[in-house]
């Protein structure tokens, strides 16, 4: 037996389907098996607060061994985890395909499928999963939506504390009544002399784009015309990620199958598929494909897709940008989301903000501690601050002009950690994604 793998990690596919994946007792069979595994190692003591709880409960317990530990006591763990990716593909030397065949993150959204299959997730939990239909009734109502959100609004967010179980002091993200899809069109003219002049690529708005930052959508087709590239933006529906993210994994299928069902009609015409969000970019090339491996169409949208600023290096590399990029004053600070990482294509967003000539920037390469629904729930906004200490440590120490995140929220979060720190925010450009800059650096903003 191996100590651990220098093999490239392996998954399998999420057998959602086989009435086992259900059964508790295989469940809790499975919890203790890799729960011990995790124990003798703990390499993961320090990414996430699943792990710190877990070694908790076992030294705490009579034995100090996973077999002294109620498996009443496995939900703390189960609940912590973020299902970034980071354990499994950054830390553990035991993913497949070592003999011990350990998935942590999986495992974590497999006991939350069966806690969903039980009717354990309550109902504000499933209403806020709905980003498609949150996002029309608020864009609807703007002002009133966006004044009722507010951190300071001492009369609505205490009640939606009590009411909704979100924290009054978490940020939350602004809606808009004009979407991206509706904003993005007519596209901006084409810039013929670019060397990419006669790409095509369609934009994956991503609820998150489409309803709480249009900017950066607006922002990314701004610089693909001006490099030659032809843009059209779609968004025909969420990704999945929020419901999966409680165990709903019928809910992602479904939409795997619809947004794929329409974007492979663009990839048919000739257009590369660009997401827009990190988590979405993930969800469409690794966990589609796990979730629903017999769909063509996941498969080949997935071997189709990039992330915007890995789309927007490799035009770089070949054939090359536009003249016209502009130094930044103030340098930049990029935080490199966990769902980019867990990508497996290299720092993006720092590789694409190196373009920017003569404008220091500075990388931060950890978790933020968000972890979407997560990081603004009473009772793990506080935990979602801790996990994202350092970083935002980090960040104050930078005192960068600029700072942004390929993942929008975990920006935002990032900045509160600041404040937490007590440190001045108001000097941070109010810019959140990093292909917002590549725009201003060409005087596209």
């Amino acid at each position: 037996m191996g100590e651990g793998s220098l093999e490239a990690p392996q998954r399998h596919p999420i057998a959602w389907d086989q009435p086992e994946f259900f059964d508790e007792e295989k469940l809790d069979a499975e919890l203790r098996r890799a729960f011990d595994i995790c124990h003798g190692c703990r390499r993961c003591f320090n990414l996430c607060d699943s792990f710190p709880r877990l070694f908790d409960l076992v030294d705490e317990c009579s034995t100090g061994e996973v077999d002294g530990v109620a498996s009443t006591d496995f939900g703390a763990v189960i609940d912590a985890c973020t299902l970034c990716d980071m354990c499994f593909l950054t830390k553990c030397p035991y993913v497949p395909p070592h003999e011990f065949d350990l998935d942590f993150p999986h495992l974590m959204l497999r006991a939350r499928a069966v806690r969903f299959k039980n009717g354990n997730v309550g109902t504000i939990e499933r209403q806020l999963t709905k980003t498609d239909r949150n996002g029309r009734l608020a864009g609807a109502v703007a002002p009133l939506a966006n004044w009722a959100s507010k951190r300071s609004n001492a009369l609505t967010r205490p009640l939606m504390q009590a009411t909704a179980g979100i924290h009054r002091d978490a940020a939350l993200p602004r809606y808009h009544a004009k979407t991206l899809t509706r904003r993005a069109t007519p596209p901006p003219e084409l810039n013929r002399e670019a060397p990419a002049f006669g790409r095509k690529a369609v934009l994956y708005a991503t609820c998150f784009a489409n309803y709480n930052n249009p900017e950066i959508g607006i922002a990314a087709q701004a610089v693909l015309a001006r490099n030659g590239v032809e843009t059209a933006v779609v968004h025909p529906a969420c990704c999945g990620m929020p419901q999966l993210e409680h165990g709903d994994i019928a809910a992602a299928a479904k939409a795997a199958g619809k947004v794929a069902g329409e974007l492979v009609g663009w990839i048919d015409k000739g257009y590369d598929v660009v997401s827009l969000v990190p988590s979405c970019s993930l969800m469409v090339k690794f966990e589609w494909p796990l979730i629903v491996p017999d769909n063509e169409n996941v498969q080949r949208l997935a071997a189709a897709t990039f992330d915007i600023s890995q789309y927007i290096v490799d035009l770089a590399k070949e054939p090359g940008l536009a003249r016209g990029l502009k130094p930044l004053a103030g340098g930049v600070t990029v935080h490199i989301a966990c769902h980019a990482r867990a990508q497996n294509i290299g720092r993006k967003g720092a590789d694409m903000l190196a373009l920017l000539p003569d404008t220091p920037v500075q990388v931060i390469e950890r978790c933020s501690g968000h972890g979407g629904t997560w990081g603004i729930l009473k009772d793990t906004f506080p935990v979602a601050l801790k996990v994202g200490k350092p970083v935002a440590r980090q960040a104050a120490k930078n005192k960068s002009a600029f700072l942004v995140s390929e993942c929008p929220l975990a920006r935002e979060h990032i900045v509160q950690g600041i404040e937490a720190l007590d440190h001045e925010t108001t000097a941070i450009e109010p810019i959140q994604h990093p292909v917002q800059l590549i725009a201003r650096s060409y005087g596209l903003s």
